[in-house]
């Protein structure tokens, strides 16, 4: 496990520029705003230290889905809702209002991460950009740390703490702007209707 999150400590410094500064709150989030469609690929560490790797489909505002390694379990954000499908079980999918989730954040119609509350950190770590942020409504749900580099901006991975302190990171890689995405990709009751069928 050790060696694994070294591995991906290492390949993310080696993507990055030698020196970068401090990227300003406005140009982070004129750059999220920018961002309308992407995919790629992603690796999830979780809490326990496990980890869990897959594919991700971005399409703002308020879409995005996550295809994880071995087809059990996708998460698909939409229609502002998010749903969790565990093929391993018969139930329905869990379900829970996007706006409830750190994710909503990054997924708004218009993000503006210098409104007032909504960032609790900003900083550079000599390597990148790291801002952590809240609902300043909803500070209870959870924060989410996005760290960004440089020349051109780009964001890395996300770090979501939940209200129990308890942390996910997610490393994205080789995400492939402006790609054609089927709205049927984020689309719950579609997903839940075709899993009824098989």
């Amino acid at each position: 496990m050790k060696r694994l999150l070294v591995c991906l400590a290492l390949s993310f410094a080696a993507a990055m520029p030698a020196r970068a500064d401090l990227l300003s709150l406005g140009a982070l989030s004129a750059y999220l705003n920018g961002l309308t469609t992407a995919e790629g690929s992603f690796t999830q560490i979780n809490a326990d230290g496990t980890v869990a790797t897959g594919d991700i489909y971005l399409h703002r505002p308020g879409r995005i889905r996550f295809d994880y390694e071995g087809g059990e379990l996708i998460v698909i954000a939409g229609g502002q809702q998010v749903a969790i499908f565990d093929g391993r079980s018969n139930t329905p999918p869990e379900q829970y209002p996007l706006a409830q989730t750190p994710l909503n954040l990054i997924l708004a119609r218009n993000v503006d991460l210098a409104a007032s509350g909504k960032v609790v950190g900003h900083a550079f770590d000599g390597i990148a950009t790291r801002v952590t942020a809240q609902d300043p409504d909803r500070p209870e749900i959870g924060t989410i740390e996005l760290v960004f580099t440089g020349d051109p901006i780009e964001l890395r991975q996300w770090i979501i703490t939940d209200s129990t302190g308890s942390q996910t990171t997610l490393v994205l890689g080789n995400m492939v702007q402006g790609a054609r995405l089927s709205a049927s990709l984020f689309n719950i009751t579609q997903e839940i209707a075709s899993r009824a069928r098989d």
